[in-house]
């Protein structure tokens, strides 16, 4: 093997890990088995990986305390196929039940619980990047509810991976304060959103509902919104409900959930 291709794999092995965290390794498994076999790694690959995402690492990661999300429930999925795909869908079995739980009792009022990054599968504090705290299996971002340019009651989102459409943005002076601070991060998801559909508004009712279904699980520790949605969502007496600092994202794209 040249030294190109081998700097071209570990540059593929720290990115697949950074991203999936189990990705780097299956990509190894896959250049030794493509050795073996004769057969070519885009074939091995996808494979493997599926084989991985669906069989192997769901029952591992329950060794590490961590479990699945549902994937295909109608009332608790993700936002896309990426999260799932790449293993950041993970969460303590007590927190997966507590959002089973909430999804069934919001399901009645037209609420689907639509999550983004909760956790890696393996190993607590293993950082799931850019996130600060997604690394213990007690955490998970989860989706605004929006109006369509009807006003009518939808569950699309405004943009595509979930984050970086910020609602009601021209209220957040949160954000202008953190920024000029030199926290340049403040806002960054804006170049993350893969596509933003400006003509969803954001639902206050349901969205509130939504908020104050997870503040009623008992093990709620906080939850991140910011602060000008604290307020005008009517959530100032809920002391769980917390400004999250400028050192981390702002939070008027999603809601961060942590229990303890």
């Amino acid at each position: 093997m040249s030294v190109l291709k081998l700097f071209a794999h570990l540059i593929i092995i720290t990115l697949l890990t950074i991203i999936t965290q189990v990705g780097g390794v299956i990509w190894i498994i896959s250049l030794l088995i493509s050795n073996k076999l004769k057969k070519k790694k885009r074939i091995i690959f996808p494979l493997l990986y599926f084989i991985f995402n669906l069989i192997i690492v769901p029952p591992v990661a329950s060794y590490f305390g961590r479990e699945q999300l549902p994937v295909f429930n109608q009332s608790l999925k993700p936002i896309n196929w990426f999260y799932p795909l790449a293993f950041r869908n993970y969460v303590v079995p007590r927190l997966k039940r507590e959002l089973i739980s909430s999804s069934e009792n919001l399901a009645s009022s037209n609420i689907s619980i639509i999550y983004l990054d909760a956790n890696f599968p393996f190993f607590k504090g293993y950082p799931l990047l850019p996130h600060l705290s997604h690394n213990d299996g007690k955490k998970i971002d989860i989706t605004f509810m929006y109006l369509n340019e009807l006003g009518e009651e939808s569950n699309k989102k405004p943009s595509t991976s979930g984050y970086g459409a910020f609602a009601n943005s021209e209220k957040n002076y949160t954000s202008k304060t953190c920024i000029k601070k030199g926290n340049w991060q403040y806002d960054f998801t804006k170049y993350l959103s893969f596509g933003i559909n400006n003509k969803l508004k954001l639902d206050s009712k349901r969205t509130t509902q939504l908020i104050k279904q997870l503040l009623s699980i008992s093990s709620t520790e906080k939850l991140f919104i910011e602060p000008h949605l604290k307020q005008s969502l009517s959530l100032s007496r809920e002391s769980k409900v917390r400004f999250h600092g400028c050192k981390a994202v702002r939070h008027d794209d999603h809601i961060h959930l942590q229990i303890n």
